[in-house]
């Protein structure tokens, strides 16, 4: 039995689930609302305020849809009830984010200032100049995003200085090791 597919899902009462056939999702809450399509080959019943997916046979593949189903269930009603962040830490002497309008503005390095224009559903919001949240209520949306972000200058192993997540930890390398006399 998967571990994360037997779990309920609960649906607070701000959220609307709509069941359609062919397992197409609608889930509407107080920040929006998202429409996803998952696999008919697992089942998803909605029953006193909860949701449960269940499977019909223990084929292989049927078991690990089991378990993704359930996760991109449960990460659409969190995200329309809460949404997500990600926060994304600018460290360099010199480099700084700041706000121009919606689009996020990056000065990193480079002889131009990088210009980043957020998707549909996705937000930018710049704490002093170096910290960039990202927000909105498609965690993949938001995690791609993120990760757009720090590739514009992923942080670089000798100083540290880039684009990095909040709380991530960079491995550093010594530097060159002199002439030997």
């Amino acid at each position: 039995m998967s571990r994360i597919g037997i779990k309920p899902i609960p649906v607070p009462g701000t959220v609307q689930v709509d069941l359609a056939k062919g397992n197409a999702v609608k889930v509407k809450g107080p920040k929006g609302e998202l429409s996803q399509q998952l696999s008919p080959k697992v089942q998803i019943v909605q029953e006193d305020g909860q949701l449960f997916v269940k499977r019909e046979s223990e084929q292989r593949e049927i078991k690990a849809l089991h378990g993704l189903t359930r996760s991109l269930l449960n990460n659409m009603v969190v995200g329309v009830t809460d949404g997500y962040t990600k926060v994304l830490e600018i460290q360099g002497v010199g480099y700084r984010a700041a706000m121009q309008g919606q689009n996020l503005v990056l000065n990193v390095g480079y002889s131009h200032p990088v210009n980043m224009v957020p998707p549909e559903g996705v937000s930018y919001t710049v704490e002093g100049n170096n910290k960039v949240s990202v927000n909105g209520i498609n965690k993949q949306v938001v995690g791609e995003e993120a990760a757009r972000i720090r590739g514009v200058r992923p942080p670089e192993p000798y100083k540290g200085k880039g684009i990095r997540y909040q709380g991530e930890y960079v491995r550093r390398k010594a530097g060159k090791a002199g002439k030997a006399k």
